[in-house]
């Protein structure tokens, strides 16, 4: 387990998007569901929060200014700090190709945006707990 997590036993999840309306939108139904919110908005504050606060979970935006979300998914992949934190993917882009890049380059989910709130939750329940099943590597 993460310090963060042995803080409160509550995961911390990160929420990376450049739209901050969307940002504060799911972090008040996250939190409102039980979890932990910290916020980026773009690839860079993504990797740079991920490696300081180690979230149980990463929702990263695709699109994003300064470095996109594709770049900083397969940055967090490659560092061993970072790398077994889930990533994921939100996307505008609802084409079959899109999900399939993402996987490539790390995520290991794919929601489409918009999304409902309690869509997004479910999801982010699911990922967690298919983590939590995998042995450790």
């Amino acid at each position: 387990m993460t310090q963060t997590l042995q803080q409160d036993n509550t995961p911390l999840v990160l929420i990376v998007d450049d739209y901050q309306d969307a940002r504060e939108m799911y972090a008040e139904y996250l939190e409102f569901s039980g979890f932990r919110v910290i916020e980026a908005r773009n690839g860079a504050e993504a990797l740079e929060k991920a490696r300081e606060q180690h979230p149980a979970i990463i929702l990263m935006d695709l699109s994003l200014p300064v470095m996109d979300g594709w770049e900083a998914t397969r940055r967090l992949k490659e560092d061993v700090s970072t790398r077994g934190i889930p990533v994921v993917a939100l996307s505008g882009h609802a084409m079959d190709g899109h999900s399939r890049e993402a996987q490539d380059a790390g995520c290991d989910a794919y929601v489409t945006k918009p999304c409902l709130p309690d869509a997004l939750v479910k999801e982010v329940q699911r990922v967690l707990t298919a983590v939590r099943r995998t042995p450790a590597e």
